[in-house]
């Protein structure tokens, strides 16, 4: 990346601009401890020293992800809540009455869960709510709709995640975030790149150089076309005489 101290001080401001327009306070957001949530809630905190909060959520989660988000908070002196969201999710599985759910939809309840609970501490505080989605699980459509998709501002869905690597050195991510295989945590052992089929190389290589492996290219082209409906609001019915 280019001139990163310059790239993240523009990050900063503009975070403060858009949360200045929107009349807010400061800034919410889930802290994983995986680097992309490191990574912002590092700009948020130089955003906002004193009005920015992390809230860690477990939900039937490796323990060692809690662990990691208080050595993010710690390294960075983030004020952090937390909400234990396993009993919420039991409940809601228990109360749907479906036979044979499917895997990837009672996956898909953590971080719908996780976007309820930051909205309710934002409009508690007059906070806006911060994603993490980078721009490689962007284009692929690696990301839950209406979960963690569902943010007001996304300040680092313009870079690989290649860049969101590189700002987590810049801004003093301990180590161990930044070498930990990437995952969303959904279940147990779940690794971002085995669940993708391909490895962040690739597909950076892709969206930067729009080069791969043919039947790579293949799979995150069709990813994309499949996932475009996540990138936009929902279509709207236009009677066909107006």
């Amino acid at each position: 990346m280019d001139n990163i101290e310059k790239v993240i001080d523009e990050i900063v401001e503009w975070l403060r601009i858009k949360v200045e327009n929107a009349n807010g306070k400061g800034l919410v957001f889930g802290l994983s401890g995986g680097v992309d949530s490191a990574v912002v809630a590092g700009l948020a905190k130089k955003a906002f020293p004193e009005s920015s909060l992390g809230i860690i959520m477990p939900c039937h989660s490796n323990p060692i992800d809690e662990e990691h988000a208080l050595l993010v908070a710690d390294s960075i002196d983030l004020k952090t809540e937390k909400v234990d969201l396993g009993s919420t999710y039991d409940e809601l599985i228990k109360a749907a009455h479906i036979e044979k759910p499917n895997n990837l939809a009672k996956a898909n309840i953590k971080p719908r869960l996780r976007m309820t609970t930051l909205y309710y501490y934002a409009g508690s505080y007059n906070y806006l709510v911060l994603g993490s989605s980078n721009k490689s699980e962007f284009t692929v459509g690696y990301f839950t709709k209406h979960g963690d998709s569902g943010v007001d501002l996304l300040p680092i869905a313009y870079f690989p995640k290649r860049d969101v690597w590189e700002m987590a050195r810049y801004l003093g991510i301990p180590k161990e975030i930044i070498e930990k295989a990437p995952t969303a945590g959904l279940w147990e052992d779940q690794t971002d790149e085995d669940e993708m089929g391909f490895g962040y190389d690739v597909l950076d290589d892709y969206i930067l150089y729009k080069k791969g492996p043919k039947d790579l290219v293949e799979k995150i082209e069709r990813m994309h076309r499949i996932s475009e409906h996540k990138r936009s609001f929902p279509p709207i019915f236009v009677p066909q005489n107006e």
